[in-house]
């Protein structure tokens, strides 16, 4: 006997570019990527001894990681990247589609985290044109890290409103994330300082 009582099929699983096609999956995994590099150099360069902590690695941490796009983009290595706003409240471009990272829990977003920008929110109505998607609509790069400080996962975010309803979470693929050809990574430009362990923390320290 056919239960006609039964729960609807849940919906089907969005990606990025289900949303807005330039953001493709190689795209984002290359953003990941050097968002792992700069977090990674800022812990090569941690040096405790002369009284680095969480605090002044965290705040290391994101200024790296806003290089290591910024870099890229003025670069060309990819003509898709940008930056929209070069200030604290960094926001970069994949395409004209602005996107914003923060590190943290993905699943548990802070109030900060959903805070949009004006010119962010301008830059996305832009990218969408005629269509009503963009409305609340924000892209987010979750940096997650372990009890070391290191990246763990990138999780690609799109969420809506003040309450940030979730419509996409997706883990980005890092795979391996060697230097720029000719580089150095910055654990071989330092000497060997004793690893800095960073307490996983919420907030601002980044």
């Amino acid at each position: 006997m056919t239960d006609d009582t039964a729960a609807p099929a849940p919906p089907a699983r969005r990606h990025p570019w289900h949303l807005h096609p330039a953001l493709a999956e190689e795209r984002l995994a290359a953003c990941a990527r050097l968002l792992a590099r700069g977090r990674a150099d800022a812990l090569a360069m941690a040096d405790p001894w002369a009284g680095d902590d969480p605090w002044s690695v965290g705040c290391r941490a994101y200024s790296f990681s806003r290089h290591q796009l910024r870099r890229a983009a003025e670069s060309g290595r990819y003509d898709w990247l940008g930056v929209l706003d070069g200030t604290q409240h960094f926001v970069f471009l994949v395409e004209g589609v602005p996107v914003r990272f923060f590190r943290g829990d993905a699943e548990d977003p802070t109030k900060r985290t959903l805070r949009q920008q004006e010119v962010e929110a301008e830059q996305l109505a832009l990218a969408f044109g005629r269509e009503d998607g963009a409305e609340g609509l924000m892209f987010r790069l979750a940096v997650e890290t372990d009890e070391r400080g290191a990246v763990s996962r990138v999780v690609f975010l799109a969420l809506r409103g003040e309450e940030g309803r979730v419509e996409c979470f997706w883990p980005v693929p890092l795979g391996d994330a060697p230097p720029p050809q000719g580089e150095r990574p910055a654990r071989d430009r330092r000497n060997d300082a004793p690893a800095l362990q960073l307490p996983l923390m919420r907030g601002s320290t980044w």
